[in-house]
């Protein structure tokens, strides 16, 4: 059993049992150059002998660098936020950093007293997962001198954004029906609150309008497949088709009309949003929008770690690119 007393090893010790000067432990540390491979190989031994962790505060005081990146992500469990949050966590610890990681409830105050633990502990760059206009209106207590990425703002135009094109997504999906001959289209949308959602409902809005579709009208739900299958006894009885903000909700949705005795899709053709892994699955398999949100945590770190490097930071990171994946749940009218 590990005595709790027992002083933790130092730098100084793993000089000692190296035979190096505490210095040469700090460069090996370091990664410096120069170093010979026999002694950088001795110092490595050490370290592992003697359980050796280096001191991160320690070692930002000695060489003005944290190297850590704090992540700013909404206090839920969805799909598209921890996808992303996986990817930036892979991202920072591949390019040297470490992701500091804190959530926040949707709140004024709660936003804004998270920014400010994230920026208590030195970091050098921030990612924001900011769904909602809540997090991004918080924004001013983070000091210009910080790097900044958002991610998940609904606005490709937003300084700092860094996003899958949601209105293109979402006029793939409607043109879709449409070519499928569907004229009579209802949306399910996301939460009124939610940045995404009402890029993808206003962008399919300007679509059916632009082809002569008249819009039914809209449904919201809170993104749960429950507020989906609760859309399932709403919807207009002349409805062939359903645009539906995200995944989940939209297999709620399928569920209910199979309680209805509808069938998808020879009564009514539904789309998703996301292309969640259950989205292959379902029955029938779901029609979804295909969204790259690690592609998206990918390159919110690539842009943060290559302005840090002293690197001209791209004026225009490339917005990613959703795809319409086509599954059993579409069809012609």
């Amino acid at each position: 059993m590990t005595d709790p007393t027992r002083r933790a090893p130092s730098m100084y010790d793993v000089a000692t049992r190296a035979g190096v000067s505490h210095q040469t432990v700090s460069r090996v540390l370091n990664d410096f150059a120069g170093i010979r491979p026999e002694t950088r190989q001795r110092v490595l031994a050490a370290i592992a002998d003697l359980g050796y962790r280096p001191n991160r505060a320690a070692r930002a005081l000695v060489t003005s660098r944290s190297r850590a990146i704090g992540v700013l992500v909404p206090a839920t469990a969805d799909f598209g936020p921890m996808s992303s949050l996986h990817a930036i966590e892979r991202a920072a610890r591949a390019a040297g950093y470490h992701a500091l990681i804190t959530s926040t409830l949707i709140e004024t105050a709660a936003v804004r007293e998270s920014l400010h633990f994230l920026l208590d502990q030195s970091i050098e760059a921030l990612v924001v997962i900011a769904p909602y206009r809540v997090v991004t209106d918080e924004l001013d207590v983070v000091p210009p001198g910080i790097p900044t990425a958002l991610l998940q703002t609904g606005d490709v135009d937003t300084v700092g954004a860094i996003a899958v094109d949601q209105r293109a997504g979402a006029r793939l999906a409607a043109r879709h029906l449409l070519e499928l001959g569907h004229r009579r289209i209802q949306q399910l949308t996301g939460p009124a609150d939610y940045l995404e959602a009402v890029a993808r409902r206003d962008a399919i809005d300007e679509e059916l309008a632009a082809a002569g579709v008249a819009l039914l009208p809209r449904l919201t739900g809170d993104w749960t497949a429950d507020s989906g299958y609760a859309a399932g006894a709403a919807l207009d009885p002349a409805t062939t088709a359903v645009l539906c903000g995200n995944d989940q909700m939209a297999l709620g949705l399928m569920h209910a009309l199979a309680d209805l005795g509808r069938s998808v899709p020879r009564d009514v053709s539904v789309v998703g949003f996301d292309d969640i892994p259950e989205s292959a699955h379902s029955l029938p398999p779901l029609t979804t929008v295909h969204q790259d949100f690690e592609e998206v945590g990918r390159r919110a770190v690539s842009d943060l770690v290559a302005r840090l490097e002293g690197h001209d930071p791209d004026p225009a990171v490339p917005t990613v690119a959703p795809t319409l994946v086509v599954r059993a749940s579409t069809t012609r009218v």
